[in-house]
């Protein structure tokens, strides 16, 4: 049994991990800004203290007498409305540097850091598919404050790797599946089912169940060659395969109108949309900034972590079903009466095509 510390331990990914430690029989002590009793119900020593705040990570570091086996910095803020560019550097950025100082300090020896696909593996065009080593794409990344800031961090992060502090970077695509509790990371799933989403974009995405990155934490800590970054994706596909695929495990109707590819035109007919959907007293739940991200292609190719750390995903279908069905099970999105009922074989009987999508060494999904 090891001890481990854990930041963002109250997140998506941050509540999955935890679960993932104490299911291999680990210690977890976290670090949180207020009592969360739902943590310390599971047997987490829960620490008071802020990533903002050197000092307090210092002293939560300080709670057991010997060193902790390890550390998981999964803390950081999601956003994608350039209004919190501030608040999203701070936190990702600033709050990155204190924790590993921290942590460093403290004589923890390895280090995991929860970082994004979305620093190295986004493009205009389909192919190549991006790796680890493709370079940064700098000029998108300039539109991306969430993105741009998590680079900061991870780029910090991985320079104070230390033969005696090792600091390895696990890279998810978005991140899918039960339990998202802010919302943040299953927004497009949820405008799907409410049918708030007004067309297709022209773009792919890749995403991957937060319950699989939770579990490859786990062993990278051990396993992940130090000083690395690994990307992790369960498919790559279309955005207009991807609501094909939602309407198949919810029965709603995926739109049909597709968005310009023109950067300027989308930009116009999006505009165009928002004033007249506005006129007639109708709200538009899409950020300017999510339809400018949609153009883009976040396809990834994770060949390294599949092949080092044995990573492996479940079915996309199963993920899209799983997370489907917490959004109704918790009232996130309520069901009206003539809601149609959740598809229960949609992603057993999809099961080949989902497999080939994930195959993606080389290659483009359609």
């Amino acid at each position: 049994m090891a001890t481990y510390f854990v930041t963002g331990a109250t997140g998506f990914l941050g509540a999955h991990l935890v679960d993932a430690l104490l299911a291999a029989g680990h210690q977890v002590i976290a670090l949180v800004r207020q009592p969360h009793p739902p943590l310390t119900q599971k047997g987490v020593h829960t620490v008071l203290g802020d990533i903002l705040d050197i000092e307090s990570v210092r002293a939560a570091l300080r709670t057991l007498s010997a060193p902790f086996d390890g550390l998981f910095h999964a803390a950081g803020k999601v956003s994608r409305d350039p209004d919190d560019t501030l608040a999203m550097t701070r936190m990702n950025h600033h709050g990155t540097r204190n924790t590993l100082k921290a942590a460093k300090e403290a004589g923890i020896p390895r280090v995991v850091h929860l970082s994004t696909s979305g620093t190295v593996a986004i493009r205009e065009k389909p192919s190549p598919l991006p790796n680890e080593t493709s370079p940064t794409p700098l000029k998108l990344l300039g539109r991306l404050p969430y993105y741009r800031s998590k680079l900061y961090a991870e780029e910090d992060a991985l320079r104070m790797n230390t033969p005696d502090f090792a600091v390895v970077s696990l890279n998810p695509s978005l991140l899918l599946g039960p339990g998202d509790i802010t919302g943040a990371s299953t927004k497009e799933v949820r405008l799907f089912l409410e049918e708030k989403i007004p067309a297709l974009p022209s773009g792919g995405l890749s995403f991957v169940d937060v319950r699989d990155v939770a579990d490859i934490a786990v062993s990278a800590i051990e396993k992940a060659r130090p000083g690395q970054r690994y990307l992790l994706g369960g498919a790559n596909m279309t955005f207009a395969d991807f609501f094909g695929r939602l309407e198949r495990v919810s029965g709603i109707k995926a739109p049909t109108l597709p968005m310009p590819k023109d950067a300027l035109l989308s930009d116009l007919s999006h505009r165009l949309f928002k004033r007249a959907s506005e006129a007639l007293g109708h709200k538009i739940h899409v950020l300017d900034s999510e339809i400018d991200q949609s153009r883009y292609f976040w396809y990834l190719d994770d060949t390294r972590a599949r092949k080092e750390l044995d990573f492996k995903t479940r079915e996309p279908m199963q993920t899209l079903y799983d997370t489907v069905q917490d959004l109704r099970t918790r009232g996130i999105v309520w069901p009206t009466d003539d809601t149609p009922s959740l598809d229960t074989n949609a992603w057993q009987d999809d099961l080949l095509s989902a497999s080939w999508l994930r195959q993606i060494q080389g290659k483009t999904a359609p």
